[in-house]
């Protein structure tokens, strides 16, 4: 059996590369990749970069080729791990897993072959930069060793990674992740997107929680761990807060947004929820909850509307964006999509500045490309202070001075049936469009899909919707004989059990051993 995306018992130079990082030390670059790096560096615009952003706009269906669209003009989208760690210790529902996915051991050398594979794939078909999520399962569940092996993987193929959690661990992971074991610092950086939601089952402290309300001191209690990793290691960070949004919660979203603002939390991402993974879990008619509902209860909590147009990330339907800044008691947008001076600072934006590429360029590279490129347009200049003069205007210098501007960005996500994501996906790989509006429209969608994942085993990206709702339920099938559970033998009877498997008359609990929660 050959799983998808994995090169069985891959290890070689990629282990022993991971395991120098762990040690906090890079490999040793040459003398040549030195100059080269430099070289690069140097030019205003990276044509590699230049030359894949070309490619992923060229990609898009006409829908998405709006005025705001950031993908083609700043950047080919974010990308994903998938199969690395397919496990969790807590109990959702929704759950977008298929159902064999938390039947696995966690197994560090197996993550980083793949993180690397898959990483190797996404550098070379979408070029040098780009932002990238550890996902797949809790990634917690890593030791700190692997997790930070596989984040500088991840940077080492030009991504800026992101860690996926639940939230519920202790700061002594995460000081162990940005130490090491030595006790010398090995990451100045970590961005971790936690995932708080009353319908995620067996969190401590909390097992069941009534409300959205009730998790608040568990969201305080995580963004301030990375204060106190900063003030303690200066290591800086970025916090994303996730929330899957269903028609018994959909009425809270404002009071997350409300009570949570000031945190710590530099984004907030809510997903209206839907039929994708595993069946036993739909538990709601996810269809009652529209993706217009969910905005117009950010905009409540946020106490004005969020233009999502102004910036637009693949298609409006699975993405709305919107930029800004809270300063005191009220947010702003970084650009008024109302006001036709600051769509024209947008425009420039993406006509001298797109091709730049911001993520992972060091400060004085970056400043040094945006000196150059202004020098050769000096109206960028003009554009910029007519901007903050506006800006600073609308807000007012009194509170600008007053209280500190922090930067938050509200996101929905919404994701779509596997009903539908099946049918239209079989006719791309076929290359018809389909005749059916609802299958046409979820091909337009697949085809301006944000969030690529990569199969090494035969040189595909595939969009997430695909990845959970097709690719999936297979390939965890596979990764429960290639890492399978332990046995272990059952106190009561003398029998062998997988832990984490709920038994007969069970419902969701922790087995006798097990990490896993389930719900049966």
């Amino acid at each position: 059996m050959v799983l998808r995306g994995v090169a069985p018992r891959a290890e070689g130079w990629v282990t022993v590369r991971a395991r120098i990082r762990a040690r906090g030390r890079e490999p040793p670059v040459s003398v040549m990749a030195r100059i080269r790096g430099l070289a690069r560096s140097l030019r205003p615009v990276d044509p590699e970069f230049a030359a894949a952003m070309a490619r992923r706009w060229a990609g898009l269906p006409e829908s998405a080729r709006t005025p705001g669209q950031t993908l083609g003009r700043h950047g080919v989208g974010c990308e994903g791990t998938h199969g690395v760690f397919p496990k969790c210790n807590l109990a959702c529902a929704p759950c977008y897993h298929s159902r064999d996915a938390n039947q696995v051991r966690v197994d560090g050398r197996h993550t980083l072959a793949q993180v690397e594979a898959q990483m190797a794939l996404l550098r070379e078909r979408r070029g040098p930069r780009a932002h990238a999520q550890l996902i797949g399962g809790e990634v917690s569940l890593l030791s700190p060793d692997d997790h930070a092996a596989a984040l500088a993987i991840m940077r080492a193929h030009g991504r800026e990674p992101m860690s996926f959690t639940h939230g519920d661990f202790d700061y002594d992971y995460l000081a162990k992740l940005v130490l090491g074991p030595d006790g010398r610092r090995r990451l100045r950086r970590v961005s971790f997107a936690a995932h708080f939601d009353s319908f995620m089952f067996g969190r401590r402290g909390i097992r069941r929680p009534p409300d959205e309300g009730s998790l608040n001191p568990y969201r305080e209690r995580f963004a301030a761990m990375f204060a106190r990793l900063r003030r303690e290691h200066k290591v800086r960070y970025f916090l994303a807060h996730n929330m899957t949004v269903t028609p018994g919660n959909v009425g809270q979203v404002a009071g997350v947004v409300a009570d949570c603002r000031a945190m710590g939390y530099g984004m907030f991402s809510f997903q209206p929820a839907a039929f994708v993974g595993d069946e036993r879990r739909w538990h709601e008619d996810y269809r009652d909850v529209t993706g217009d509902q969910v905005w117009a209860e950010i905009e409540r909590g946020v106490g004005t509307r969020l233009d999502y147009r102004v910036f637009e990330h693949g298609d409006v339907r699975c993405n709305r964006v919107a930029y800004g800044f809270w300063a005191g008691d009220r947010w702003y947008p970084w650009l008024d999509g109302g006001d036709p001076r600051d769509l024209v600072v947008r425009d420039a934006f993406f006509r001298f500045f797109g091709p730049v590429n911001f993520t992972g360029t060091p400060a004085r590279a970056l400043a040094a490309r945006i000196a150059l490129i202004t020098a050769r347009h000096p109206s960028a200049l003009v554009l910029a202070a007519g901007w903050a003069s506006r800006t600073i205007r609308r807000a007012g210098v009194r509170r600008l001075l007053a209280h500190r501007v922090r930067p938050v960005i509200y996101v929905m996500h919404q994701f779509m049936d596997a009903v539908d994501v099946k049918p239209a996906w079989e006719l791309m790989r076929r290359g018809e469009a389909s005749d059916d509006p609802r299958i046409r429209a979820t091909q337009e969608r697949l085809a301006a899909c944000h969030y690529a994942m990569a199969h090494p085993e035969d040189g595909t990206l595939v969009p997430a919707c695909v990845q959970h709702c097709v690719l999936d339920p297979q390939e965890n099938r596979d990764l429960r004989v290639l890492l399978p559970l332990p046995k272990v033998r059952s106190r009561t009877t003398g029998t062998h059990h997988d832990p984490g498997v709920t038994q007969a008359g069970g419902g969701a609990r922790r087995e006798e051993g097990a990490e896993c929660w389930t719900h049966g």
